[in-house]
């Protein structure tokens, strides 16, 4: 090579090499960068044919963009070789800087491997430097962390020799320049792909808020969006129309309240634990008027996986007329269909849930036992001593006003079967019905009356010593005495009455016995002529 022409002609290999570095920076893509960097090669570097095998995810290696040759580009782009034949490659390959050379008297080895490649065969080198057709030359391209990006594979060189040291500065120096492109095209690229992930994210949610806002506005039945946590606990942040009209309250007012602010005294309990927990709960909320309603209500804790639970999301259904319908049903079985008052279960249901089976207080390192009857059977239930709720109670041993206890008066009707024979059941219906009212109107709120059966009538009124209760049996005696209208006709009945007295030891049948017994002797002791019949 002439000397005095030699800068000349690296003067214009250098001024190619820039305009193709160049344009690797006015790509768009991955893919036009990588078609940019074979086409420089060819165009910049003065070789024929150039192949660029990018690195994928999985760490092969594949034909990603060809240049030169049209044959060659229909054989091997898109086809990959493995990662192991290329760390062969490079580790085998002579190194000429951050080149890699293979000469053909060594690269026949590798003509069986799965490395992509487009070689024929030729005849021996005529002088030293000749370039063979079976020689391969490899510029790795790597990232600023060392990382293999891919591997720039080269061949035919326009002056038929294998490049001197200036030629090999510039494939190497290009191959730097190609990493840096290739780099920054996928780092576009994948901003690119999670831009538009971003997007498809952003509409998908805003979506699926607008389907969560229609649902919640349109929903038929109630439902809210409470605070979680903090002072503004249970807050109600937000309520649609439905409930706003089931409670009868604006949605400017429903703000200013929280569920703790609208449950029914005896249910806020029930409501904290399904505030703290989730779940479903059946209580009253106060409509604007005052009244309850009840509802069933349900939470679902709406959670940040960051900053724990955010707030509550509470459908509240209306079940006024089912909760109506079990009371109706709850109290028919409670209750006498005639009377309207306690039935006998209920009674001593009542009564065997004030006794516990011992006589005084339990010792303290055994479990004191309380008895509940139910429909006339008496189940034992364990409790631990000392149970704040039990009451424990004894029968008034003396006058003394101070000794009280729960009194058990046993009334039965004098005169009553005799009206029932004369006028007919329809009558004695009447005369039981206004004799009920009486009892009931001659006690106390908290006093029990029930209908035993027939026309006797247990009265259970607490607190009590022995002066009134008897008291209480004369005033209810008395109040029974006057006539009763049926159908334009006054008919009267007399009464008798047993007064027992419920001690813990006893069961409720044998306070119930004890009060009948009592209720007997003092009928047969009664002068016949002093009873009041119909």
């Amino acid at each position: 090579m002439d000397t005095d022409s030699e800068p000349y002609i690296h003067l214009a290999t250098l001024r190619q090499l820039h305009q193709s570095v160049a344009q690797l920076n006015t790509a768009r893509s991955l893919a036009d960068t990588l078609q940019t960097v074979a086409d420089g090669v060819v165009s910049g570097l003065g070789f024929e044919l150039a192949a660029v095998n990018l690195t994928r995810s999985d760490g092969e290696l594949v034909v990603a963009a060809v240049a030169g040759s049209a044959g060659a580009e229909a054989m091997m782009n898109g086809r990959v070789g493995s990662r192991a034949s290329w760390e062969r490659r490079l580790a085998m390959g002579e190194a000429w800087g951050e080149l890699r050379f293979i000469p053909y008297t060594e690269g026949w080895v590798l003509d069986d491997d799965d490395v992509p490649q487009w070689h024929t065969a030729g005849p021996a080198p005529r002088f030293a430097d000749e370039w063979h057709p079976m020689d391969r030359l490899f510029a790795p391209m790597y990232s600023s962390d060392g990382e293999l990006l891919g591997v720039i594979s080269v061949d035919k060189p326009r002056d038929g020799r294998r490049p001197g040291a200036w030629g090999c500065e510039a494939l190497q120096m290009y191959a730097y320049q190609a990493a840096i492109a290739i780099s920054n095209a996928r780092l576009r690229s994948n901003m690119q792909r999670a831009l538009v992930r971003l997007e498809r994210e952003q509409q998908a949610l805003r979506a699926s808020e607008e389907s969560f806002r229609q649902a919640f506005e349109y929903a038929p039945s109630g439902m809210a969006i409470a605070e979680m946590g903090g002072d503004q606990h249970g807050r109600l942040i937000k309520a649609n129309d439905a409930l706003c009209r089931l409670l009868g309250r604006p949605a400017s007012v429903m703000r200013r309240y929280s569920f703790s602010d609208l449950v029914h005294p005896e249910d806020i309990g029930t409501l904290l634990r399904t505030s703290a927990e989730g779940g479903r709960a059946e209580l009253r909320l106060s409509r604007r008027d005052g009244s309850y309603l009840w509802v069933s209500l349900r939470n679902s804790v709406v959670a940040d996986t960051a900053d724990g639970p955010r707030f509550l999301l509470t459908h509240v259904e209306d079940i006024e007329e089912r909760k109506r319908h079990e009371l109706q049903l709850a109290h028919r079985a409670s209750h006498d269909q005639l009377t309207g008052l306690p039935n006998s279960a209920e009674l001593r249901s009542r009564l065997g849930g004030r006794l516990c089976v011992r006589p005084g207080p339990a010792p303290a390192e055994e479990p004191a036992v309380h008895a509940f009857s139910m429909d006339g059977f008496d189940d034992l239930v364990t409790t631990p001593v000392g149970f704040d709720h039990h009451e424990h109670l004894t029968s008034p041993l003396t006058d003394d006003p101070q000794d009280k206890g729960l009194a058990v008066l046993f009334c039965d009707l004098d005169g009553f079967k005799s009206i029932n024979d004369r006028f007919g059941h329809h009558c004695g219906d009447a005369v039981l019905v206004e004799v009920a009212r009486r009892l009931a109107a001659g006690v106390r709120d908290n006093d029990t009356v029930a209908r035993l059966g027939g026309d006797e009538f247990v009265v259970l009124a607490s607190g009590l010593c022995r002066t009134d209760a008897a008291d209480l049996a004369v005033r209810l005696r008395n109040a029974i005495i006057p006539p009763i209208r049926v159908d334009g006709r006054a008919v009267r009945v007399g009464a008798s009455f047993g007064i027992g007295w419920a001690a813990c030891g006893m069961s409720a049948e044998e306070v119930l016995q004890s009060a009948d017994q009592r209720m007997y002797v003092e009928k047969r002791a009664r002068s016949k002529g002093h009873r009041r019949a119909g």
